[in-house]
């Protein structure tokens, strides 16, 4: 189970890595544009993969729902790992380090951030950048939340009725009980990213991932 991803290349020399996962039923090409607008200088060499698999009523899928919170065990678990060889290979290829990495996701993508970002053994990226997910729970995976944590900026509408804020609470709460640095926005939209925080979490990477000279 090979993935496939849309990379839009830096501006010059790469000074980290920037890869987005997109939610149930989209593509490689949902959270594109979304590349520009959260690196509008081309700092980040930047990827959107694609989910391996193909479900009903269409497009890609990154697992089998299981319930908000709890993604279906054997596709999840296939999906995390296609999705590790994928991440470790594009990071290799370009010359960069974990420690350089900026994950990020919408949705089933969130949870593929979260879980690639935080999984036990698992080396830590610079930053997490999360819009209207949750931190999964599923049956053979474990999550590392001993310190130090990267910092992690999140972002919930209050009217969502795929994921509701209450997920999004759940995760702030977490992450600051394990010493997480949270930048955390609830805004009153339904299931979609926020165009005014995506403008903060832009000027947020600066810091966490200053420019380099």
């Amino acid at each position: 189970m090979a993935l496939t991803a849309r990379v839009r290349p830096a501006a010059g020399e790469p000074e980290g890595a920037l890869v987005l996962f997109h939610g149930r039923g989209a593509d490689e090409n949902d959270l594109f544009p979304l590349l520009d607008a959260l690196d509008p200088e081309g700092r980040f060499v930047s990827a959107t993969p694609r989910g391996p698999l193909s479900l009903p009523p269409g497009g890609a899928h990154w697992y089998v729902l299981g319930g908000i919170g709890t993604p279906e065990t054997t596709t999840f678990h296939a999906s995390y790992s296609a999705a590790l060889d994928w991440l470790d290979g594009f990071l290799a290829e370009h010359g960069l380090g974990h420690d350089r990495l900026v994950l990020g996701g919408f949705s089933q993508g969130g949870v593929m951030a979260y879980s690639l970002g935080l999984g036990r053994g698992r080396p830590r990226p610079a930053a997490l950048t999360v819009f209207s997910s949750f931190i999964p729970t599923v049956e053979g995976f474990e999550l590392d939340l001993s310190p130090p944590l990267p910092p992690v900026a999140i972002g919930h509408g209050t009217l969502d009725p795929v994921i509701g804020v209450e997920w999004g609470r759940q995760a702030l709460e977490v992450l600051e009980a394990a010493g997480a640095e949270v930048l955390y926005r609830e805004t009153p939209m339904y299931h979609q990213i926020d165009p005014d925080f995506v403008r903060e979490v832009a000027l947020w990477l600066r810091r966490v991932i200053p420019p380099r000279g």
